[in-house]
Order: C-alpha cells, then structure tokens, then sequence
C-alpha cells in the first residue's frame, strides 16, 4: 500500500490509449512513402476530429517515465512502484523479448538487431507498445510506468502528443556498476525470475567504500536453472552502452526534453535495492506501508 503524493493530475487514461493508437498510426502514415495496409486513415482521421484531449478528471492514476542507461535497474523499481501503486508497468525491452520468443513475423529481424546491440527502429517499438496498450485498454487498466520509453526525441514528441506525462524519472549509476551488473544478471529458466550473482564493489582514490551493491542471489529452488540472456555478453551490453551514450547525449536529449518541462527527476542510484528503494520512495514522497510494516516486525 502506497501513500502518494504530490505527482497528481490530469489525463483520462482510457483515451490516452485511443488516443496513443490514432497519433501514432496518423505519423507512421504520413511517414512512410505508401499507406500500411494495417492503417485506414480515413477512419483515424474520423476518430482524431474528436476531442483528443478532454477536460482533465480530478483524480486518475499516475503516468511516469522510467529512463537510465540499459541495465541500471529501470525494470526493478519501476516494477516495485507498479506494485505499490497499482497501475500497468510497460516496459520495451521486456516487450522486444517477448516477440522474440514467439513465431512473429518481427522475431527474426528483432534477433539481429539485439545481437548486434542496436537500437530498435522507432516503429518497431510503437508496433509493440500499440499492442500491449490494446490489451491493457481490454482488460481495464488506467495509468502506467512507461520503462525505457521513449529513448528519443520523436517518441517523446509523439508521446507529448498524446498524454500528460506526470513525472520522468532518471536513474544514473556509474558505468563500471552499469558493466558489471549487466554481466551478473541471471533468469530462472523456469520461473521467469530475475536475479544478479554480482557483488559490486567500487572504492574511491584512498581505497574507501564508494559504491556497494550486493548480489541479488536465487531461492534454492531457482540456483541450478539459471540463465544468462543472449544479449549480456560483454562485448554487447559494452556496444549497447556506446549507442546509447551516442543517441541521448546529443545536443536535446531525451532528458533535456523533459526537464524544460519541470518533470525530470535526477536520482542517482547511491547502492543496491535496499540502499536504493527507501531514497527512491523519499524522492517520489511516497511511502511504502508494507515494507515499513516488514522491517519494523
């Protein structure tokens, strides 16, 4: 149980969806040489002559950003705070790896990008997010944490578009933490569970303490089942890191973007998830009831 906040406000949920799906299929449109066979303008043309953008209801559940570096924990708390809050967290990268795994028609052209540690197109990524807001749309769900979306300039624009987004938060951890942690990271083969077998220890010029980060070790149940995922080899979360390094620090980052607009909040990660979680909370004003309930038994 959550309590929140001061990152209230402002759009219906269930038209960000519609509306999500009109404003991205009307750019994919007009940005391609010849209409998809997938779009019938006329009818998004119809549905866009409505009102897009209605009055804002008192109260609705809340629309954050989660962006950091690949493999700086945007999944691990974003998760926790969609738990806490009870609203749909939607990440990309777990969206690319799901239509990896299946028969797809992307699946294929998805495993030679992620093997060579490039950036997915823009329309790959509103193809997939379209379909996983579709289905949250169908099964009722209001607000979101949007984790690792958007990662430039024109998704942000388009996504500015089309919702109010609340509040972006960037998570920062140093680039030697980045690299080892993204080598140290395991999946239970059977049980989907993630996990880290690294213990990252980095000292200052003098030898003191700086940075701890402890391994995030499996259950006995899990140890002999875990796996390594096909892009955390070295050599690619390295060329993942460069790329991204290349694409946001540019002369109007994605970051930049948001803080002309007094929605980006800075947080550097000061350690591991208990190090880190209860700072987080703190900087979010939020409060979580059934940790503090947890560690006060």
């Amino acid at each position: 149980m959550a309590v929140l906040n001061r990152f209230a406000g402002a759009r219906a949920p269930a038209t960000f969806y519609s509306s999500m799906f009109n404003y991205y299929a009307l750019w994919k449109a007009f940005s391609s040489s010849s209409l998809s066979s997938e779009v019938d303008l006329k009818s998004i043309l119809l549905s866009r002559s409505s009102s897009s953008r209605p009055d804002r209801p008192m109260d609705r559940n809340v629309q954050w950003v989660f962006l950091g570096c690949p493999g700086v924990g945007k999944g691990t708390y974003a998760s926790r705070l969609s738990s806490l809050l009870g609203v749909p967290h939607i990440a990309t990268g777990d969206l690319v790896r799901e239509e990896l795994s299946s028969s797809g028609p992307l699946a294929s052209q998805l495993a030679e990008i992620v093997s060579q540690g490039k950036l997915v197109s823009d329309e790959i990524i509103f193809d997939l997010l379209s379909k996983r807001l579709r289905a949250s749309e169908a099964k009722g769900e209001s607000g979101f944490i949007l984790d690792g979306f958007p990662r430039t300039i024109r998704q942000a624009e388009i996504l500015e578009g089309v919702t109010d987004v609340d509040l972006v938060v960037n998570l920062k951890l140093r680039e030697e933490a980045l690299l080892a942690k993204c080598l140290g990271r395991r999946i239970c083969s059977e049980c989907g569970g993630n996990y880290n077998i690294t213990c990252i220890e980095i000292k200052d010029k003098e030898g003191r303490p700086e940075l701890y980060m402890a391994p995030l070790l499996p259950p006995p149940n899990c140890a002999s089942k875990l796996i390594t995922r096909s892009d955390d080899t070295e050599a690619i979360v390295k060329e993942r890191l460069r790329i991204y390094k290349e694409t946001f620090l540019q002369s109007q980052p994605v970051e930049d973007f948001y803080r002309r607009r007094g929605k980006l909040l800075e947080f550097d990660l000061p350690g591991g998830i208990p190090e880190s979680w209860p700072k987080l909370l703190q900087a979010l004003n939020l409060e979580d009831l059934n940790h503090n309930q947890s560690a006060a038994a």
